[in-house]
């Protein structure tokens, strides 16, 4: 599923975020040491090879909400964009520190003049943020930084199950549909 504004394209697709050769960026969804570990940092991490955790190093810690940027090493990706979501429940305000995940993220896109990037679902695995509420603050948090894009033009959200996709695509219908 897309939705396209202006000239910025929001799409879903279920995969794996460590093999979309398509984009300059990828988003890794890091914990505070930005270090290799489970779900997608695992992954990603796995992907790069060793040169990302060294490159990460002298980076963290990061605090929930923050993003940094890397190298994509063996990834078929130019950049990582790293950001720490909130754990749910315990990093409070969760809300604003999730919508800062995906803003932050946007304006180092923006500041690089990174074209395209894809996100996973930000702090819905291990740190148990229920994945609609996520979805729906991603969504809102995307549209309401249309208005400041000028460089991203495609913004990818790379969902791992036909479970989490089905939401995103409920989701993006309503934030979407409400006009701008």
């Amino acid at each position: 599923m897309k939705v396209t504004v202006g000239e910025i394209t929001i799409e879903i697709v279920t995969g794996d975020i460590a093999a979309q050769k398509d984009v300059l960026a990828v988003v890794n969804a890091a914990n505070a040491q930005l270090r290799i570990g489970g779900g997608v940092a695992g992954a990603l991490h796995r992907a790069a090879g060793p040169g990302l955790e060294e490159e990460c190093r002298p980076l963290a810690p990061i605090k929930p909400g923050e993003a940094v940027i890397t190298g994509g090493h063996n990834l078929p990706n130019r950049y990582v964009i790293h950001c720490l979501g909130p754990v749910f429940g315990v990093d409070r305000p969760e809300e604003k520190l999730l919508a800062e995940c995906y803003r932050n993220a946007l304006y180092l896109a923006e500041e690089r003049r990174i074209r395209s990037l894809a996100f996973p679902s930000i702090s819905t695995g291990a740190f148990g943020y229920p994945m609609r509420a996520a979805a729906e603050i991603a969504f809102r948090t995307v549209k309401d930084m249309l208005k400041v894009l000028s460089e991203v033009k495609l913004i990818r959200f790379v969902l791992h199950d036909q479970s989490a996709l089905t939401i995103h695509e409920e989701v993006m219908k309503k934030v979407f549909e409400t006009g701008f």
